[in-house]
């Protein structure tokens, strides 16, 4: 006795359920940890001298903080605060700091 495969539109529209699912559940963790990081990061570049800056401060500290899960409050204060983003170097042979 042979089983039925089931229809192909039927298989098409589990797969995208299925994506559907996987991807809010993604969604939701990467919202989760983004938020903390945001205000944080809000707050640290906050003084940026140009919207171009600020973004770009804003991309930097939001990859170092989703890697190290803090930011110092600020950059003079306390340098032990948050060891992880203060000793990120960026890659290449000029070893510079990567978090702002």
């Amino acid at each position: 006795m042979a089983v039925a495969k089931p229809p192909l539109q039927t298989a098409a529209v589990l797969l995208l359920l299925l994506l559907v699912v996987a991807a809010a559940s993604w969604l939701q963790t990467v919202d989760a940890a983004s938020g903390f990081c945001s205000s944080k990061c809000s707050v640290r570049c906050g003084r940026a001298a140009s919207a171009r800056a600020r973004g770009a401060c804003m991309r930097s500290c939001g990859l170092c903080c989703e890697e190290c899960n803090c930011v110092p409050t600020r950059p003079s204060r306390d340098v032990n605060e948050c060891p992880c983003y203060r000793d990120m170097l960026t890659a290449g042979p000029r070893k510079r700091p990567k978090c702002p």
